[in-house]
Order: structure tokens, then sequence, then C-alpha cells
């Protein structure tokens, strides 16, 4: 069986404070946090763990504008960035959180649109195991089920009925 690569999506809980009463308590980890990104116009997902610091390889070399408009053209791509939290449970690892953001990159403009604020809520709310992927579209929905359930099977099978549901396109 040939390994995969690239980022494995990490389930073991370390709490690095453990036993420390110190400096950084109430520090939040994101160990359980992937950033999969969801290529609209491919209609691809893959991961980049550089967006967990706003460094995916999509946002890169781009400024930050407000205005979409700044942003919109012949070179312009959307992406939904979604935000998969994961847990271990009984039955194993599974998917625990599941929201999605949208953003805007037009590389030759070197210009992107997202809303900061929405990006680390929907981040918090999968870190909250809340899930909120209907804004995404159908296309999209079903271009993150398969990768998820490609990605691993088992965290798929393991995960919750709304999660799953949340998915489907019926």
């Amino acid at each position: 069986m040939a390994e995969k690569k690239g980022f494995q999506f990490n389930i073991i809980k370390n709490d690095p404070l453990d036993g420390h009463k110190g400096t950084n308590i109430g520090s939040i980890s994101l160990d359980n946090v992937a950033p999969v990104f969801v290529d609209v116009a491919e209609q691809s997902a893959f991961i980049d763990v550089g967006a967990m610091h706003a460094r995916a390889e999509v946002e890169k070399r781009v400024k930050w504008v407000k205005d979409i408009e700044e942003v919109k053209g012949e070179e312009a791509k959307e992406y939904w960035l979604c935000w998969v939290t994961t847990e271990r449970g009984e039955q194993g690892p599974y998917y625990a959180g599941l929201t999605g953001c949208y953003l805007m990159v037009n590389k030759p403009k070197k210009r992107g649109y997202k809303s900061m604020p929405e990006h680390v809520n929907m981040m918090d709310k999968s870190m909250k195991h809340h899930i909120k992927i209907d804004q995404i579209g159908d296309g999209n929905r079903i271009v993150l089920k398969n990768f998820l359930k490609e990605h691993s099977e088992e965290m798929w099978n393991n995960s919750s009925e709304e999660l799953k549901s949340s998915l489907d396109t019926d």
C-alpha cells in the first residue's frame, strides 16, 4: 500500500501545559484543525497548513483589500477555506467540526479579498465542533465530501450524521 504524501490530520491531543501553572495558561491548541481549500473553478480540494497563519500558497504575494471589486477580473480565483476539526472518540478518529469561509485571489493584480474576522470566527466555530457549511454551495460541498471520504474512510464513517448530512446536496 502506498504511503500518503503531504499533510495528515493530527488527531493526537497533547497538552503543552500539562502540569504547568504559569505562562500561557488558557492558550489554544490548533493541533486538531486542518485548513482544506476548495478551488471553485477546478472543483478540487487540497490541504495547505500555511493557512493556519494566512500563509497558504494561494494567499502568498497578495495584498488583502476590503473591496472585492479590486480583486475581480479574468485572473481572479475563488476558494472556500474549510476549517476541519478532528477528534478521537470511542470508535476512533472522526471529523468533529466543519466550517467554510470565502476568499478570492487575483495573483496578476497581487490582490486578495477575505474577511479576516469571518475566517477567525469560522475557525473558532469548527474548533467548538460546530458545522456550518451550507454557504459554500452544492458543488463545493460534493468536492469537500469526496475529499474527506478519500482522505480517511475511517474518519468519515466515525463522523456524526449531522456532519455527513451537511455535505449532502439532496
